[in-house]
């Protein structure tokens, strides 16, 4: 077996690899080898001399003095100085554990979960809590949001997991006809926000068409949803349990790239991080950058970069959390301050959610912009393989947008 390979995403069927001989060569084998050792790597290739991913990151908070200083988690009282490392995908299992342990009409279900799902997010959940609240769903989307509207509005904790953000379009009728307009129909007599929906999202470096697909945009003009994307195994864990527990449908998108890359000292106690409430990560008085999910690495990157080669320079980093409903508050403040804004996300550029951004940060800070908002999004064509990297808003593409804005 080639290393690296048991880790996949897919059940590979022995009769389309190559053969023992082709390995033996080395011809396929240490490409191979290559290739699936970066899927997962929490590293990425330097550039111009700097080092970048997530690995490089200093918005992980990796020691216990960093996790009991966060503003957030000071706030809440009943915190105990108890942390432990954790993936993205174990702080989302914790959270879900929690939930289970402390809300007795609480369930979880989708496809493959009761073992522990594609990316182990729901490892030994179902041994622990049994098969009556931890369950596998048939391989059918729509059913699964469909179960779960109808367990939400019997009163039922019911969180749902999609095993790919790109299969939730079966589930879009039932998601935007049904759990978003639930309660406004009924009068209020009626609802289903005891719903979440969890789905891994975004590129991981070999999804291609139907494995990559970052669709929050499409669920952000459906009133009555929630969409929250976290960018660490912290924020994870805390937005999740907000969004549990908050009385509105939610879909919680995970960017999967992060389940084992993302990694933090993560608080043991129950907390929640609110929604609907940007993050500035990243103090700056001469542009806002903002972004959300895996994006935000990404950006980090490359205002490492801009501010190496611009002296003098300050970018403010935002993280939006929460695209919807979205903190339009602290964007406009902060542009009106910056003067200028670069957005970025792996969706498509027409219709992502930057363009929803830019046209609230027009109307609201006309007479304060510098320069034109800059998108630095994916490309408008069905997500590529071979062409992934082009296809990407990566270091460079963000770099160069800060500097062309900044020189506007």
């Amino acid at each position: 077996m080639v290393p690296g390979l048991k880790h996949g995403l897919y059940r590979f069927r022995p009769q389309l690899l190559p053969k023992a001989s082709e390995w033996a060569e080395g011809s396929l084998a240490r490409p191979l080898q290559r290739r699936l050792s970066s899927i997962y790597a929490t590293t990425a290739d330097p550039v111009k001399g700097s080092p970048t991913g997530v690995a490089q990151s200093q918005l992980l908070l990796r020691t216990k003095e960093e996790v009991l200083g966060q503003s957030e988690l000071q706030a809440q009282t009943h915190l105990q100085a108890d942390v432990r490392q954790m993936n993205l995908f174990q702080a989302i299992n914790d959270a879900m554990r929690i939930v289970l342990a402390t809300d007795d009409t609480s369930v979880v279900f989708g496809e493959d979960v009761a073992f522990g799902g594609v990316f182990r997010c729901t490892m030994g959940l179902a041994q622990e809590f049994g098969p009556h609240r931890v369950f596998n769903a048939p391989i059918t989307e729509q059913g699964i949001a469909g179960f779960g509207i109808g367990m939400a509005v019997m009163g039922h904790t019911a969180i749902a997991e999609m095993q790919f953000a790109d299969y939730i379009f079966p589930a879009f009728d039932q998601l935007v006809n049904e759990a978003a307009k639930y309660r406004y129909r009924s009068g209020d007599q009626f609802d289903c926000g005891r719903l979440t929906v969890r789905t891994p999202c975004g590129a991981v470096g070999h999804g291609a068409l139907y494995h990559s697909q970052s669709p929050e945009a499409f669920f952000t003009h459906a009133p009555g949803l929630k969409v929250v994307v976290p960018r660490s195994p912290i924020q994870a864990k805390g937005l999740l349990l907000s969004s549990i527990r908050d009385p509105n449908p939610t879909i919680f998108f995970e960017p999967k790239a992060l389940y084992r890359a993302a990694v933090e000292q993560v608080p043991t106690d129950d907390y929640e991080l609110p929604l609907g409430r940007a993050e500035i990560l990243k103090p700056g008085k001469d542009i806002t950058v903002l972004g959300w999910g895996a994006q935000l690495y990404t950006l980090e990157g490359a205002i490492r970069l801009v501010e190496r080669d611009l002296p003098g320079l300050h970018c403010e980093l935002i993280d939006l959390r929460t695209i919807l409903p979205w903190d339009v508050a602290t964007v406009v403040e902060s542009v009106k301050r910056t003067g200028r804004l670069v957005v970025a996300h792996e969706a498509p550029l027409t219709s992502g959610f930057g363009a929803e951004i830019a046209a609230t940060v027009q109307q609201k800070c006309f007479l304060n912009l510098q320069a034109p908002v800059r998108r630095v999004c994916g490309l408008d064509t069905p997500f590529p393989l071979a062409f992934e990297r082009f296809y990407m808003p990566d270091v460079v593409r963000c770099y160069e947008a800060i500097k062309e804005v900044m020189a506007y």
